[in-house]
């Protein structure tokens, strides 16, 4: 089994590459929630006046509700197969997507996006598994870290439909329903692009159904794997928990994962905070109207985009390691100087500040899902992914519920100078964690 999936990996097609992308464009629809709903947020204020914790809920649901689908659903990849998941966690989205433009109340969309959440985070973790194992060493890397150019993409098209929905002078309920509804498109053109897409010959070949995997392998490879036997075999199946008794007997991949769940928790925790509210904070300080700041920030996030696809195409020259060390060193900077803009009240330095801290966060976080994922044995790999993905949804339910408390009990400046404690962790972690793993291989 080991010869046949180092062999796979070893190999490059082009159809990996449309693999790659499949998986990557559930971004899309991850960021049309996100973003979709910092902007139209006011205007469910408006409409039902609801107190601030379920406001705060109702724009954190789909990160709590992702929190546990990315450990149900990096299980269940593991247990009962990569397509089965990314398939059934696309029909959900649909249709709990859809369901957001009929809530009666602010207590009924907490719930509906604490559900949408779930297939969301479920998705994530399943498709960077089938990445993983769809693709070589060394072009894997690079597709698993455009994650964030495809997140940046979505933003600019989320604030792009609503900047046309403002400028029609629609009524602001329709606005805010119609928004969060039409994330269900995507995802609808995602699941039919998908939907012929086989199961991964490594996770056939690791759950000993060696018929199948030469079948798929044929099929995608043109690779009949002809050291495996016509025969399947029963092969026993790992406990979910294993994965980390498996990863700590190897210093390497031990590192590197542990690393990965620093950096996923750092670079969460400071776009949650400071980007997510980027759009607030300008309108706070006078750089826009609501329309003003909605143009502004998708320029800063066509910025975004720029960076997220410059980071994946100089990873080879400069390794994980490089553009995790830049990108956090470009993010502390960037609020440091966002700080000591409010402290002396020179706002239109924010927008520079604002856009040199995406640059650097596109490049922090594209390797933090990358890296666990990559480094985690075939059997543990869906299980690893989802455990990553965790330390993102993890900060992200807390800060976006949270922070705007602490926004208003210490200020501005402050709350961005705190906000800097995160680069800084991330940044010493890559510093003094993280071993070179670019072009990794199992033994």
């Amino acid at each position: 089994m080991d010869s046949a999936v180092r062999h796979l990996v070893s190999q490059y097609n082009p159809k990996g590459n449309r693999v790659g992308w499949l998986m990557m464009s559930s971004i899309l629809v991850e960021a049309w929630d996100l973003y979709s709903i910092a902007f139209v947020l006011i205007f469910i204020r408006n409409q039902y006046n609801p107190d601030p914790l379920l406001l705060g809920l109702a724009a954190a649901g789909t990160q709590g509700g992702a929190l546990i689908g990315a450990l149900l659903g990096g299980w269940l990849s593991d247990k009962i197969g990569r397509r089965v998941m990314f398939l059934s966690t696309m029909v959900m989205f649909i249709i709990f997507a859809l369901v957001q433009a009929f809530v009666p109340s602010v207590g009924w969309l907490v719930v509906v996006r604490f559900i949408l959440g779930v297939p969301l985070g479920s998705d994530i973790s399943n498709g960077y598994t089938y990445i993983m194992e769809s693709m070589p060493k060394g072009k894997r890397e690079v597709m698993g870290n455009r994650w964030q150019f495809m997140f940046a993409v979505g933003e600019v098209l989320t604030l792009a439909v609503i900047a046309l929905f403002l400028i029609s002078d629609l009524p602001h309920e329709m606005v805010w329903r119609v928004t969060l509804a039409m994330g269900a498109l995507p995802a609808l053109v995602i699941l039919v692009m998908r939907h012929d897409l086989p199961e991964t010959a490594v996770w056939l070949i690791r759950r000993g159904r060696f018929r199948e995997a030469r079948q798929v392998s044929m099929q995608m490879y043109g690779d009949r794997l002809d050291m495996l036997p016509d025969e399947d075999i029963v092969v026993p199946h790992p406990r979910p928990t294993a994965f980390l008794a498996d990863i700590r007997s190897d210093p390497i991949r031990w590192r590197a994962t542990l690393y990965g769940w620093i950096a996923c928790f750092a670079q969460a925790s400071e776009f949650s905070t400071f980007a997510f509210y980027l759009p607030v904070l300008f309108v706070m300080v006078g750089v826009s109207s609501i329309l003003g700041t909605d143009l502004v920030t998708m320029a800063l996030y066509v910025v975004a985009a720029i960076s997220g696809w410059v980071g994946p195409q100089i990873t080879p020259r400069i390794g994980q390691r490089g553009i995790g060390i830049a990108g956090f060193a470009i993010v502390l900077v960037s609020l440091l100087v966002a700080a000591g803009a409010l402290y002396t009240g020179t706002t239109m330095l924010l927008p520079f500040a604002a856009a040199a801290m995406l640059w650097g966060h596109y490049w922090d976080a594209s390797n933090c899902m990358t890296i666990p994922t990559m480094v985690a044995k075939p059997e543990y790999r869906g299980t690893a992914s989802g455990f990553a993905y965790m330390f993102v949804k993890l900060p992200s339910f807390l800060a976006i519920f949270l922070f705007p408390t602490l926004f208003a009990a210490i200020g501005q400046a402050n709350a961005t100078l705190f906000v800097a404690i995160f680069p800084l962790i991330g940044l010493l972690a890559a510093i003094f964690i993280l071993p070179e793993v670019y072009g990794f291989e199992q033994d």
